[in-house]
């Protein structure tokens, strides 16, 4: 079986709180996109990677894709085939781990939200209001949304940004509050967001906590990735198709 694995674009986030424990608490909008890894299942009990995203993605124990056959108790063989860059806020790890969920049978959102905070929303798909530390999720009608994509080649760690946004106080920012932090952590960030504005005339966001910056349209060109929203009909589904789920360049 083949199953695609969508990213997730962060379109608007705030970050309304902090537990106890040290999780953030957030208020986000997100969307699936038609960029997407594809996962082939078979019998075997191993994990194959293939594609270029940029990224080493590692394939040892951590590896999402592992811990979510371990927690849904399934052994498989996977190909896991990479078209999401790794560590660019796109969720393309949770999408792996969903995925697998996905081929188990499983829509458990507890056991999504104890592989990660993005895995819920990435198992339910389309377009949603996130909130808690990213396991409830408000289906929100699709929206008709084209997104041009700039990734640059380096990662930014999520829970460095979010100490970063501990330290700075809880900076808010026009539509991501994690805008501010993640700049902190990667200042290269800004040169990547001029980079793309300059090409495109409009206002580049971040996705989530980075490293990618998006403007609404479909601006093509050379380092560009355009991709658009689709509904939870159109996520994740299981297909024969060796072509399904990419996204245009």
């Amino acid at each position: 079986m083949i199953v695609s694995a969508p990213a997730k674009l962060t379109r608007s986030l705030r970050v309304t709180g902090v537990r106890a424990d040290g999780y953030h608490l957030i208020d986000a909008e997100m969307v699936t996109l038609d960029l997407a890894d594809e996962l082939t299942f078979d019998d075997g009990d191993r994990l194959d990677v293939e594609g270029a995203t940029g990224l080493s993605v590692p394939t040892g124990d951590d590896n999402l894709v592992r811990r979510a056959l371990a927690a849904v108790g399934r052994r498989a063989a996977v190909r896991l085939l990479k078209r999401i860059p790794a560590g660019a806020g796109l969720g393309g790890g949770s999408a792996d781990a969903a995925a697998v969920l996905r081929w188990a049978g499983s829509r458990d959102l507890a056991l999504a939200a104890r592989l990660g905070a993005d895995v819920p929303f990435c198992l339910v798909g389309g377009r949603a209001r996130v909130t808690g530390i990213g396991e409830v999720i408000t289906p929100l009608e699709p929206v008709d949304l084209v997104v041009t994509l700039v990734v640059p080649p380096f990662g930014v760690t999520t829970a460095d940004v979010y100490r970063a946004w501990d330290r700075l106080g809880g900076p808010t920012g026009a539509t991501n509050d994690l805008e501010a932090p993640a700049l902190v952590v990667a200042p290269d960030l800004a040169r990547w967001r001029d980079r793309l504005g300059d090409a495109t005339g409009a206002t580049p966001m971040l996705a989530g906590s980075g490293s990618a910056w998006f403007v609404e349209g479909a601006f093509p060109g050379e380092g560009r990735l355009v991709a658009r929203a689709v509904g939870p009909a159109e996520s994740g589904s299981a297909t024969s198709s060796p072509d399904a789920g990419s996204a245009s360049a």
